[in-house]
């Protein structure tokens, strides 16, 4: 088994972020970035994308070393960025997004899958859940005490959705406590101890 790997989990509140702070981080992006960043209509989503990909370079830039300005991502159509560095394969990080809220995670050592989802209990969540569980969870989950519902759905959904961005059928996945998310970690190898989520500023 290998040894325990280290992560990190940081979360920005899009709400405290002013549109003029964008500009000064405009020049980080690649072309590639610079491209999807054109393609999107919505400013919510615009704003996603920036705030993510200064986060993503931020704890990226810790772990390797070096600017956080200077770390170079390539967009992959329908996948998650690419760390463009040669001898950082084992470097692991994702991205999640919900309302406001953008999240990072990053590990020198493990593949990650990171997920966050803003709870709405005035959704038709018996539907969403018909669709995306399978009949053991379904059952599960009507199970639970009507008070807990909601949160047990976010947790659920959350975390499937975290062991899909990762690929990893064995994943070691972990739920974080947050007063408006549901918040799942996975990650492909051990964690040496569940990371606290920082929030940060922008």
């Amino acid at each position: 088994m290998n040894a325990p790997h280290e992560a990190a989990l940081c979360l920005v509140d899009g709400k405290d972020v002013p549109d003029d702070a964008f500009g000064p981080f405009l020049s980080w992006l690649s072309d590639s970035e610079q491209a999807r960043l054109g393609r999107f209509v919505r400013r919510e989503r615009r704003r996603q994308f920036l705030i993510g990909r200064v986060l993503l370079r931020r704890m990226l830039g810790r772990v390797l070393g070096m600017e956080a300005s200077l770390v170079p991502l390539l967009e992959r159509h329908g996948q998650a960025p690419q760390l463009a560095m040669a001898d950082c394969e084992a470097v692991g990080f994702s991205l999640s997004h919900s309302g406001p809220w953008v999240a990072c995670a990053v590990s020198a050592g493990t593949a990650l899958g990171l997920d966050i989802e803003m709870r709405d209990g005035a959704r038709d969540l018996a539907a969403l859940a018909a669709q995306a569980f399978d009949a053991h969870e379904n059952a599960w989950l009507a199970a639970r005490p009507q008070a807990d519902r909601v949160h047990d759905f976010y947790r659920l959904w959350s975390a499937k959705e975290a062991q899909y961005k990762l690929h990893a059928p064995s994943a070691q996945c972990i739920s974080l406590e947050h007063a408006e998310l549901s918040v799942s970690l996975c990650s492909a190898q051990p964690l040496a101890r569940v990371p606290s989520l920082a929030l940060v500023p922008f």
